[in-house]
């Protein structure tokens, strides 16, 4: 074959060629079965530290999130059609792994067994008062509860349960605080118009004032 010959022919080679890349591309959009999907979905929901989206889990998995949609759908019916101790909610927008209502009582009885870093009384007044009234300013707060709360909004800050709000157009402009993501998580709550009642509230704290 002569010189010139051999050129065409590489380059014949060159542009049939298969970029690695785009197997990867290939081997990271192959189509999954619904039963996979599902099954990735459950497992994802399960060991997320906190409620996943349907975005998030369709990022991972590398599909659409219509699909996944549909197979968390399949499996709040599944949960829902077992009848047992556990369902799928959703929270914050995003999906959990939840105890049922039902065992509510017994496991806020064990709960408040254990030791641990429960909200004071005040914090917890605080947290009522925020929830059901936010944006809501400190002197605002103080009207309602009639005691300083100074510590307790710094507590419920540090726990993440709360959030500035920006700033209130009034006379010396008073931060306003409301509730945050963490707050909805920690209530497995959907949204704000799931608000627990004063007594859910009641369960967080431990006995302690502050």
């Amino acid at each position: 074959m002569s010189t010139k010959a051999e050129a065409v022919a590489l380059e014949d080679v060159e542009i049939e060629a298969v970029d690695p890349s785009d197997e990867a591309e290939v081997e990271s959009t192959r189509e999954i079965g619904a039963a996979e999907l599902k099954s990735i979905a459950e497992a994802l929901i399960f060991v997320a530290d906190e409620p996943i989206s349907p975005k998030i889990i369709a990022d991972v998995v590398k599909t659409d999130r219509e699909a996944v949609e549909r197979s968390i759908a399949e499996l709040v019916e599944e949960y829902d059609g077992r009848n047992g101790a556990l369902q799928l909610r959703e929270i914050a927008g995003g999906w959990q792994i939840a105890t049922r209502p039902e065992h509510h009582e017994q496991i806020r009885a064990y709960l408040r067994s254990r030791p641990s870093a429960k909200l004071s009384l005040a914090s917890l007044e605080t947290l009522a008062v925020i929830a059901y009234k936010q944006p809501v300013t400190i002197p605002e707060i103080l009207e309602i509860r009639g005691v300083q709360s100074p510590s307790a909004i710094k507590t419920l800050l540090d726990k993440r349960l709360i959030i500035s709000k920006g700033r209130k157009e009034t006379v010396g402009r008073p931060m306003m605080y409301g509730t945050s993501k963490e707050f909805l998580i920690q209530f497995g709550l959907k949204d704000l118009s799931e608000l627990p009642s004063m007594e859910d509230f009641q369960d967080l704290a431990g006995g302690e004032t502050q």
